[in-house]
């Protein structure tokens, strides 16, 4: 993917970095003044992300003393409010309560259907099948499979077996040969 000069990237970490004497509130302008982001535009956008990540009371709090949720769902926000054109969630799951998983599955759909690429690295391959598009299977740095689901399966030899099940045979064909 080519990068065109108004592109918006976008990444989540998966341990979440905060600068120590900013507020969420100044953390969200930061991060819009870098996308030059309007005022009006991302306080709309901040405010629909902070009541749906269940943030809106933390607005003038430090995250860096935030729970472990409550900072990966200040990072999610921070991405999610430049509406931008492609995102990098590393593990994006760790430490969501069943609700915000939700909500993040709601706005990765959203983000989608408005033409944004997400690229998703994450564990929890049940969730990834059902919401994923195309997959690389990665093994102590080597691509043991990539494709669709169905491209997958075939590659796997296991036609109607979940992804799970797919990503261990690659695998144990790499550990035969060791």
């Amino acid at each position: 993917m080519t990068k065109t000069e108004n592109e918006i990237q976008t990444y989540v970490p998966e341990h979440p970095s905060f600068y120590h004497y900013l507020t969420l509130r100044e953390h969200i302008r930061l991060k819009a003044s870098l996308h030059h982001i309007p005022k009006e535009v991302y306080e709309k956008r901040a405010q629909n992300l902070l009541y749906l990540f269940n943030l809106d009371t933390k607005f003038d709090h430090f995250p860096i003393h935030f729970s472990k949720g409550m900072k990966q769902k200040a990072m999610l926000l921070f991405s999610f409010i430049t509406e931008a054109d492609f995102f990098i969630i590393d593990e994006p799951f760790i430490g969501l309560d069943p609700k915000a998983t939700k909500d993040l599955l709601h706005l990765i759909i959203k983000e989608r259907k408005r033409g944004a690429c997400i690229l998703m690295c994450t564990h929890v391959l049940d969730t990834a099948e059902r919401y994923c598009d195309s997959f690389v299977f990665l093994h102590e740095g080597k691509i043991l499979s990539q494709g669709n689901l169905e491209e997958i399966r075939q590659k796997a030899g296991l036609p109607s077996k979940p992804l799970l099940e797919c990503f261990y045979k690659p695998q144990e064909s790499e550990e035969a040969l060791s």
